[in-house]
């Protein structure tokens, strides 16, 4: 179990006693002030005791008789601290893990300082850290005496510690890193049985020389570089996702037993089915909808959602529920799922499977002909799913295509729906929600666990019905439980920054499209910019910026509304077996309409501040991981066709080269400068170009472009690409970028290139290119 979170403390300088009198301290007052000064030099000392002269010098030999008992330590050449002491703001390593799964920290330079737990959450940008990883951190004192590190910045791998393959040379044997970011290559000294191309966690014993390599030996063998399935095992074990369920927890979901009526109301007779992605295992949600029989609600609809009662299974303060926090989330990779619950409940109880008694916590809400909802009740019931169907199948039997299962649906239940739908898209284009696109693509995995095949996902209507479904139920939960003045975690969005506005705006500039820097950012102002380019040649790039113009969502107790879906209120509740902000909400709804006994705990409430935090944290853990999965199977999917050509867009530009999005499978890769021509670039931020000094030849972003696979390389998931077109013609109307400091292409040999800033507009992050206005750039002759 995670432990528990206080509000951020602060640092109490230490009262400083009156220079005048008090003369030289005894050690336990002087240990004291130095314990509460965290760390301070013998001048501050004389200072805040008033010494002079011989109590000065007596105060010197005092420092240096308790630093040779081991009481105190020197922290720089002339300060001290308390030995094992901490300082405000440090470097770390992550070192382990402990057994309720918190990353362990310590000190870089600090063979005494003590192991301190990483607090989960923050507004890092970027991946999760893990083992290995080097960060800088605020050490905080808690109430209860102990600290805690909250992460400032991440700073990258650390050598303490590298998840790496090991390769066999004639004379030694080495690890490699498989973070392309990482250069920090291990020389083993014992490498016993291992073989090449062995998955390895290392860690550092020495330094083999002045300039060499560090020495390492291994911790332990994961796997194999040539398995099918090692893409997600690299990103599970560099991420640190926790895997498995202890087995108390295990014991607990097998000892779950079926829902009964008692305490719930009977929805059984109610024709809810579930609409999921064919491949899915665990049904959280099912949906019904039927005209509004009230005649002061003409053309009116009634929608129910049924949502998976998971609340009643997992309990505060059991082992499931301290697992599924510091999990805070199912993680879903190409050939595998980390789920957040053990499968007897995620694809067993509490999964809404066709035909079989299930608990359910349902909404029912009315919304009028406009579209817009009048009213809503939440009921704790039992339910039984009349039809699973596939999005692509529901679809298609509104389509006119029916098969045996939707045939006798297709009146009674689907219908009506998409009628439903089409009366609460009038209120949600009123409403004016964010209207980004943003195509995905599925990998497909074959039963040997190779990648068959990468293709887009179709983006249906059904799978805008399910969303908006969910959206209005998610909006239902918030209203009640403020209604209700009872704690929460809000799903919150912010307004773009004022920065990203201004940024966004010089960019529209270059393609001649107006947007005062005063006008604000309101979500309808947006959809009108992507409504008026959608047909031209440049719908896919003003797509791409005004994403990443946009921030992070995120959990959090204090709610400053969803900018993206244009909401004052708004909730998870939809997704309980999966999310662990959903469960909390479940809970909060069972206390505040007194649905049971098993609603919000004492510890839920006094926790809440750091559950948000703890399970933003690892919902941006699980992101990072599945994207740096989902690369690694690309570039393994890629790696046979080295030297073809292919067909892309320029989706990320920067100082040293170009990011290139392949049409074919989504595959991000990069195009060194070095293959760019033989002048030099200026990196132009504004225009989101490289231009040449000498020709004003432009490679701006968005532009179609050919290109041929240089190097593809799994373990990292890096693709490097030659750039077989020709830039487009000089700007003659663009003012000329401010020129720069003159670099070379920033080429790490080895191990491809880290993909453009990708995100996704609810749960992820809008990427940003590095601000080098103005940074020239030159190929290599």
């Amino acid at each position: 179990m995670a432990r528990p979170r206080t509000p951020k403390p602060t640092r109490v300088p230490p009262k400083l006693p009156q220079k005048a009198s008090l003369g030289l301290p005894d050690r336990e007052t002087l240990l004291k002030f130095i314990r509460e000064s965290g760390e301070t030099d013998k001048a501050a000392i004389a200072r805040a005791f008033g010494l002079k002269g011989a109590d000065r010098r007596a105060l010197r030999v005092m420092l240096n008789e308790m630093q040779d008992a081991g009481t105190l330590s020197r922290r720089s050449r002339r300060g001290f601290a308390e030995t094992g002491a901490l300082p405000e703001v440090g470097v770390v390593d992550v070192v382990e893990r402990d057994p309720d799964g918190d990353l362990l920290v310590r000190l870089t330079k600090g063979e005494d300082a003590p192991l301190v737990a990483l607090a989960p959450g923050g507004d890092v940008v970027g991946p999760a850290p893990g083992l290995g990883d080097r960060l800088l951190v605020r050490f905080l004192r808690l109430e209860n005496g102990e600290f805690e590190a909250r992460l400032i910045k991440r700073l990258g791998q650390s050598a303490h510690r590298v998840l790496g393959v090991v390769r066999k040379a004639r004379r030694e044997v080495r690890v490699e890193p498989v973070d392309r970011r990482s250069k920090d290559t291990l020389v083993l000294d014992d490498p016993g049985d291992l073989r090449d191309g062995d998955l390895v966690v290392a860690q550092v014993s020495g330094a083999a020389g002045r300039y060499g390599p560090h020495r390492g030996k291994v911790l332990e063998v994961v796997g194999r570089e040539d398995e099918p399935r090692a893409a997600s095992l690299i990103a599970i074990h560099a991420h640190g996702i926790p895997t498995g369920f202890s087995q108390a927890a295990e014991a607990e979901a097998e000892a779950a037993e079926p829902p009964t009526l008692s305490g719930r109301e009977d929805l059984r007779e109610v024709p809810l089915i579930t609409i999921d992605p064919a491949d899915a295992r665990d049904h959280d949600d099912a949906v019904y909808a039927h005209p509004d029989e009230d005649p002061k609600n003409p053309g009116g609809w009634v929608v129910w959602v049924a949502i998976a009662d998971v609340a009643a299974y997992v309990r505060p303060g059991s082992a499931l529920d301290k697992e599924a926090r510091e999990k805070g989330n199912s993680v879903y990779f190409p050939d595998r799922v980390e789920p957040m619950l053990p499968e007897r409940l995620s694809n067993g109880l509490c999964s809404l499977r066709e035909g079989e008694n299930r608990a359910c916590l349902a909404v029912r809400m009315v919304f009028g002909a406009d579209g817009r909802k009048r009213s809503h009740r939440f009921v704790r019931g039992l339910m039984r799913s009349a039809a699973k169907l596939a999005y692509e199948q529901a679809q298609a039997a509104i389509d006119g295509k029916l098969d045996d299962k939707t045939g006798p649906l297709l009146e009674t239940v689907l219908k009506p729906l998409w009628a439903a739908y089409a009366c609460l898209k009038k209120g949600r284009d009123a409403r004016s929600p964010l209207a980004i696109e943003s195509l995905e693509r599925k990998i497909h995995i074959d039963e040997m666990g190779r990648v068959a095949s990468i293709l887009p996902r179709e983006a249906l209507e059904a799978h805008r019905l399910i969303e908006e479904f969910m959206i209005q139920a998610n909006v239902c939960a918030a209203e009640t439980l403020e209604q209700k003045k009872t704690p929460l975690i809000y799903r919150v969005h912010d307004a773009p920054s004022q920065e990203k506005i201004f940024a966004l705006v010089d960019f529209l500039a270059t393609l001649g499209m107006p947007w005062t820097k005063g006008e604000a950012p309101r979500t309808e102002r947006f959809n009108r910019l992507l409504e008026e380019t959608r047909d031209g040649p440049n719908a896919e790039i003003v797509n791409e910026v005004v994403l990443r113009t946009q921030m992070q969502a995120h959990y959090n107790t204090e709610n400053i509304g969803h900018y993206g879906l244009n909401l004052v209120k708004y909730a998870h509740f939809t997704s309980p077996i999966r999310r662990y902000a959903d469960l909390i909400v479940h809970r909060a709804l069972i206390t505040a309409l007194g649905l049971g006994k098993d609603g919000l705990s004492e510890r839920d409430i006094a926790q809440m501040k750091g559950t948000a935090e703890q399970i933003t944290f690892a919902e941006r853990r699980a992101m990072a991981a599945e994207r740096d999965a989902t690369d690694r199977y690309v570039a393994a999917f890629l790696s046979d066709r080295v030297g073809a050509e292919f067909a892309g867009k320029i989706t990320g530009v920067t100082r040293f080269g170009l990011f290139v999005r392949l049409a074919e499978t989504g595959a991000d890769g990069l195009v060194p400068v070095s293959s760019l021509g033989g002048e030099y670039f200026i990196h132009d931020d504004r225009a989101h170009a490289l231009v040449g000094e000498r020709t004003g030849a432009r490679w701006p972003l968005g532009m179609s472009v050919q290109v041929r696979l240089r190097e593809a390389t799994p373990i990292t998931g890096g693709l490097l690409f030659d750039m077989l077109s020709e830039p487009a013609p000089p700007d003659r109307t663009a003012p000329r970028p401010r020129l720069g400091v003159r670099a070379r292409g920033d080429r790490r040999p080895g191990g491809g290139f880290k993909g453009p800033p990708r995100g996704k507009l609810h749960g992820g992050g809008a990427g940003r290119t590095p601000k080098s206005r103005g940074k020239k750039t030159r190929p290599k002759r």
